[in-house]
């Protein structure tokens, strides 16, 4: 057997120590170092987060490849885009640049209209106004079995992944996608309404990963960060069926000058806040 040579440098790195390093890497520039060192690892591994720290921490992993995509993450792209995916409502969602990443905050919408059609007749129709990924279109497909839905985006880049979210989750013949400005040349009624619309005031101070990777036509509305909401107020009504709701999100200090907008078309509204007990989404009636 030959002697090994104390000299030669191993090739690659243990997980654990890749994981170490890129930690160390990450920390100017992440909130969460350690656990997007994790993800990139188990993402290059092609297995979940848990196996790899059970059992996989010892393993050899290539140098190269994982320092590509921790130099991803310290140049400010976000996870989801590195890793291809972003989960949502338990649904698992492609995503990629030039579609905003679904956050939690917006499954308080789901999690709102779910309350109010309790031991009711679920929504049969359901409209999702900027739908981006598809991701709140899709959560409520899957909530309601019966129901079908379409979702409305003025980026031809979105809907291409939604309608790729669509097919992978098997919601093809449910749910139907059209390139529009929210909700020009539409036809109501609908049951229930979902809109996630940019509200950011132009100017304001984004993390890195948010402001220079996801789209801008998804976050920035006007000074007051209010200008996509006045459009929606004026064509909200009608789209509404005759008990339909609607669940639009806001920021967090926009509640009632939203509110305002809609009581001025003749609309009632209701807070509701997310688990963080943020602000978070108005429910809209006639």
């Amino acid at each position: 057997m030959p002697t090994p040579d104390p000299s030669r440098k191993r090739e690659g790195r243990t997980v654990r120590e890749a994981i170490a390093a890129a930690t160390t890497r990450l920390n100017a520039t992440s909130e969460t170092p350690r656990l997007d060192a994790e993800l990139l690892a188990a993402h290059l591994l092609g297995i979940g987060r848990e196996a790899m720290l059970l059992g996989r921490l010892d393993d050899m992993i290539g140098k190269t490849e994982f320092d590509a995509l921790v130099a991803r993450r310290a140049g400010g792209e976000p996870m989801a885009y590195i890793l291809g995916h972003r989960e949502f409502w338990s649904l698992d969602l492609a995503v990629g640049p030039g579609v905003l990443v679904p956050r939690p905050d917006s499954e308080t919408l789901i999690e709102t209209a779910r309350a109010h059609f309790a031991g009711k007749a679920g929504p049969e129709s359901v409209l999702d106004l900027g739908t981006g990924s598809g991701a709140l279109l899709l959560a409520a497909l899957w909530e309601w079995p019966d129901a079908r839905g379409i979702g409305i985006d003025r980026s031809d880049t979105a809907l291409v992944w939604a309608k790729r979210n669509a097919d992978v989750l098997g919601f093809a013949t449910r749910a139907t996608f059209r390139l529009g400005d929210w909700a020009d040349g539409l036809e109501g009624p609908f049951d229930l309404v979902l809109c996630n619309p940019p509200y950011v005031e132009t100017g304001a101070d984004l993390p890195r990963d948010v402001r220079d990777h996801e789209p801008a036509e998804a976050l920035f509305a006007g000074e007051d960060g209010l200008d996509e909401y006045r459009r929606i107020a004026r064509a909200l009504g009608p789209l509404l069926s005759q008990n339909g709701i609607a669940c639009i999100e806001i920021g967090a200090s926009q509640a009632d000058r939203v509110a305002r907008l809609l009581s001025a078309q003749g609309l009632r509204t209701r807070l509701f806040r997310d688990l963080a007990g943020r602000d978070r989404c108005l429910l809209v009636h006639s």
